[in-house]
């Protein structure tokens, strides 16, 4: 029974999606779960799998088109199974003069090979965002070589790739900017506690799990659940209306190599910590390879922004609408403040809230963080619950 490949939703309150390239020819076999194609929305770049087994057959949409979100842009069959005439009037019209039976596997790979690429540089055409379908191998029989993934560098085609990315962050950023009333609000925190728990759970984790635990994880949870109550931060805006999101799906922030994209955790408040620390890297592993499905980056209500690894201080988060708040994290640092009214050394952490103000004011960004810092400060009956 043929499958129909549509134009998925990645996004709240999103109509239409930009397809960027098709991973497939017309008529090659796909597998389940196998890259298929490349789309663009205002998060990110992403690659869309095969919903199912067969072969790929009636692509309608090319490259560069601006699809409705539900619209079937091309179908899985079986070889030999005719292309079915269903769809928009448009995809009628398509399928009725151009349902012709589709070849099998083997005669399509006579006429399309499948591109050869070697392991290092299929790595390396990710790490860099390069189209391999638009590359001329130089290996035996064409294969695609580390060498020829090099060889464009600062080429024109590895400057487009590389710039998609750029461009939406650009556009992203200036776009929540601008429409987003900002408010920020900013409290140094104890870490202590933070760094005495990760260092009493990590064995057992990297033991259980075989993942290593970070602050960022300990974040992850404990925002999540003081999350639980503070719904307004918790919620979107869209269409000028506030929404609430009974779960807390927390993004993270992760740097890739020209831009940055935001994955989500999804039901962090419910998740244990090895459980948050397993997915944290498994996202951002795809993220920095250009491997992230369209369920990675689905559904966030809520963003976190560390910065602590890379030195820096303090800074302030541009929102990631329909979300209402970021919390930017920077490093922890010994400082003197005091402790029972004398100085003291003390391991402190910089929280910055961003807030949209339309829904948080100031007073409630506040007790946001008045109540993490608490949480922070006794994280192991917080992590219990």
């Amino acid at each position: 029974m043929a499958i129909s490949v549509v134009m998925p939703a990645l996004e709240m309150a999103q109509e239409t999606g930009k397809l960027i390239s098709w991973r497939k020819k017309e008529g090659e076999p796909v597998a389940k779960g196998e890259p298929l194609f490349e789309i663009e929305t205002d998060k990110a770049i992403m690659e869309v799998e095969s919903p199912g087994d067969g072969v790929l057959a009636g692509i309608n949409v090319q490259a560069g088109a601006e699809v409705p979100v539900g619209q079937t842009i091309a179908w899985i069959v079986r070889p030999g199974e005719a292309i079915p005439a269903e769809g928009t009037p448009s995809e009628r019209r398509r399928t009725n003069t151009a349902a012709q039976p589709v070849t099998s596997p083997t005669e399509s790979a006579a006429s399309t090979p499948r591109i050869k690429v070697s392991p290092k540089a299929r790595r390396l055409a990710a790490e860099r965002g390069v189209d391999l379908t638009r590359v001329a191998g130089s290996g035996q029989g064409g294969e695609i070589l580390a060498s020829d993934i090099l060889a464009l560098a600062g080429s024109p085609l590895a400057s487009q790739q590389s710039s998609r990315v750029s461009r939406l962050m650009a556009e992203r950023t200036t776009q929540s900017w601008i429409t987003v009333p900002h408010v920020f609000v900013v409290r140094e925190v104890d870490a202590g506690a933070v760094i005495e728990e990760r260092e009493r759970l990590a064995p057992a984790i990297q033991k259980t799990c075989g993942v290593k635990l970070t602050h960022t994880d300990l974040l992850v949870a404990l925002a999540a659940r003081v999350l639980l109550r503070h719904p307004k931060l918790n919620a979107t805006w869209a269409g000028e209306r506030v929404s609430p999101n009974t779960d807390v799906n927390m993004g993270l922030a992760v740097a890739v190599s020209d831009g940055v994209v935001a994955p989500v955790i999804h039901n962090a408040h419910k998740a244990e910590l090895g459980a948050i620390a397993t997915r944290r890297r498994e996202l951002t592993d795809r993220a920095r390879a250009g491997k992230l499905r369209p369920s990675d980056i689905a559904d966030g209500t809520f963003t976190i922004s560390n910065l602590g690894m890379f030195g820096v201080d303090a800074f302030s988060a541009i929102i990631a609408p329909p979300q209402v708040a970021i919390l930017a994290v920077g490093r922890i640092a010994e400082r003197v403040v005091p402790i029972d009214g004398c100085p003291g050394i003390r391991p402190m952490m910089t929280l910055t809230l961003s807030s949209d103000h339309r829904v948080v004011d100031g007073a409630r960004a506040a007790e946001f963080l008045r109540d993490l810092a608490a949480v922070m400060g006794n994280l192991r009956q917080w992590l219990e619950l």
